[in-house]
């Protein structure tokens, strides 16, 4: 076998497992079906990948490669810049490996075995500290770790949309997931006096405390109104 005819062989292979990773899932995809979709024996997808991790390992290998290489290219000069320049590119690593996301949505594990799955989450958490940027505060955190995660997903399940719509739609969700802030605190209510009047059904819950025990404090905090409305309700 030429070198050649070696690596067309184990591109051949590799584009199988990705089909079949796809339509069945990584656990319940062998090496004997991989082999039989091209005609080869189990043996000689063996010789060019001796066993199942390794081959699921080269057929992530082209999505992290770019991953990580997208990511180190990043100028982190501006962090306003470097946020989105993460968003668009991780965006568009996604889109160019989307067959691989879907696989994986088919069969969670397959991005869940080592060391693919450490390649993987040491990339994400490299893309969630450059969307943070420098010094986050706990809510910056959450919204650049919210950034990433949502980016993969559309892809996954929205097959049929068009990949420029698909695509704009995507960062612009992503935009207002970074330019949101948590809501202010409510401001402090002035102090008013409690309620004078009750409504029936509260009379009648009143009632069924005091009968209980419970003293004409307790039950005025219980609904919210004033001792006195409870008195006189009581004595009625």
């Amino acid at each position: 076998m030429t070198d050649e005819s070696a690596l067309d062989t184990r591109a051949r292979i590799l584009r199988a497992a990705m089909d079949l990773f796809g339509e069945q899932g990584y656990q319940r995809t062998s090496i004997r079906e991989i082999g039989q979709r091209l005609g080869l024996t189990k043996t000689a997808v063996l010789y060019h990948f001796p066993s199942k991790p390794q081959l699921l390992a080269a057929v992530a290998e082209p999505m992290l490669v770019d991953l990580e290489r997208t990511l180190t290219e990043i100028d982190e000069s501006d962090p306003v810049v470097a946020r989105w320049a993460v968003v668009e590119r991780v965006l568009d690593v996604w889109f160019a490996h989307r067959q691989l996301l879907r696989a994986s949505l088919q069969d969670l594990s397959i991005l869940s075995h080592l060391p693919v799955f450490q390649r993987f989450r040491d990339a994400l958490l490299t893309a969630q500290r450059l969307v943070a940027g420098p010094n986050p505060d706990f809510a910056g955190q959450v919204r650049a770790i919210q950034v990433i995660a949502t980016l993969s997903d559309p892809l996954m399940l929205l097959v049929d949309a068009p990949p420029a719509v698909l695509r704009r739609e995507i960062l612009a969700g992503a935009g207002l997931l970074l330019a949101a802030s948590p809501p202010p605190p409510p401001p402090h209510p002035k102090p008013r006096g409690r309620p004078t009047t009750m409504r029936p059904d509260m009379v009648t819950v009143a009632r069924r405390l005091h009968a209980e025990g419970e003293t004409a404090d307790q039950i005025s905090v219980a609904l919210g109104v004033s001792r006195a409305t409870v008195y006189r309700h009581l004595s009625h």
